[in-house]
């Protein structure tokens, strides 16, 4: 079938598309992305990815009383006018949105020219994109049972939140080898998404004067703005580091890490997310016993270096917490979300 995953404006969006895009792709479907205007978009699909997309005016909806929202109004229905065009030559039997209002007029075109559309919510709680959008697919998958509420009138399937074929575990060594590590240290990957990194840069660095008598090195992905204050911390300190704005190879520092401060490990939510839903997701792995949970206003240098000798000292702990972790997270999830976008557009072409 052909299928169109409009997966547009963040990597959170972005990344799990291309996912069940190659799910897709191995099943012999023809699959058409449709991405954003920001740069990570297109350089997440000049690598390896070589998949066929076109790109959309990037939609975010302002507050309905300011001025922007003319703008808004504009760039939606420029944006849904080229994916009527798209379709015309394309002719997609699916539309799955991944969220964001970058994908929410693919979507109504989709339903327009009356084929089958999905959205998929990977937060325990939905963005405002797709809690309208709910409204006009034959199902919402989602990547935590815990969001299933939020949509009362829709049909739901949990699927987990895909994940790019290339995060596969490498061997240990061998990640380590490519990044310049020591082979014989514990080894802490510290990473925030774009808004969240400066927090927990700060909290990491001050830290560090506290973990001088733990034999560790770390593996540090700042984003751009604090790059070398990160990296000048750790020469000061004298603690091994490979320091990053960001790194594209991710499955070598998940493979390189005993700990990660961000799974299974230390999760400190940005606490200015749409609807605080870091922190909502954050939950549920603490409750699950899969991560400790730390807020950034409770934040210390002090406090953070303590959890890190604890989980650093205690394997077995890791060892379950990464267990529980992977039970929360379904492997296939990409796998999922293709064979209910399937099952279900099988039961349309009968109707």
């Amino acid at each position: 079938m052909n299928t169109v995953i409009a997966c547009g404006g963040t990597g959170g969006h972005l990344f799990p598309g291309i996912a069940v895009a190659e799910v897709l792709r191995d099943r012999g479907h023809e699959v058409m992305l449709l991405i954003s205007e920001k740069e990570i978009d297109t350089l997440a699909l000049s690598g390896g990815a070589r998949f066929r997309f076109e790109k959309l005016p990037t939609v975010g909806l302002p507050s309905p009383f300011s001025p922007a929202i003319l703008g808004f109004i504009r760039r939606f229905g420029a944006s849904l006018s080229l994916c009527r065009s798209i379709y015309r030559k394309f002719k997609p039997q699916v539309v799955l949105g991944m969220g964001g209002f970058t994908s929410t007029a693919p979507v109504l075109a989709g339903r327009m020219r009356g084929v089958s559309t999905f959205i998929h919510e990977s937060n325990a709680v939905p963005g405002k994109a797709n809690r309208l959008t709910a409204r006009m697919v034959r199902a919402v998958l989602l990547g935590f049972k815990e969001c299933a509420p939020f949509f009362p009138k829709a049909r739901t399937e949990v699927t987990g939140t895909p994940i790019r074929t290339e995060l596969k575990r490498l061997d240990r060594h061998v990640a380590r080898q490519r990044l310049g590590l020591r082979e014989d240290l514990t080894t802490l990957l510290v990473m925030g998404g774009s808004q969240g990194a400066s927090g927990i840069n700060q909290a990491i660095i001050k830290s560090l004067p506290s973990l001088h008598d733990v034999r560790l090195q770390v593996i540090h992905l700042s984003g751009g703005r604090d790059e070398r204050l990160v990296a000048d911390n750790y020469r000061r300190e004298n603690i091994p580091a490979f320091v990053a704005a960001f790194h594209h190879r991710m499955e070598e520092v998940y493979s390189a890490a005993d700990l990660i401060v961000s799974l299974p490990g230390i999760l400190i939510p940005f606490p200015y997310a749409a609807d605080d839903h870091q922190s909502r997701n954050a939950e549920i792995f603490a409750r699950a016993e899969a991560a400790i949970l730390l807020k950034e206003s409770e934040l210390s240098g002090e406090l953070l270096a303590g959890k890190i000798k604890e989980l650093i000292g205690d394997a077995q702990k890791l060892r379950c917490m990464s267990e529980n972790c992977s039970r929360l997270a379904p492997e296939n999830a990409a796998g999922l979300v293709v064979a209910t976008m399937e099952k279900y557009s099988t039961h349309d072409a009968r109707l």
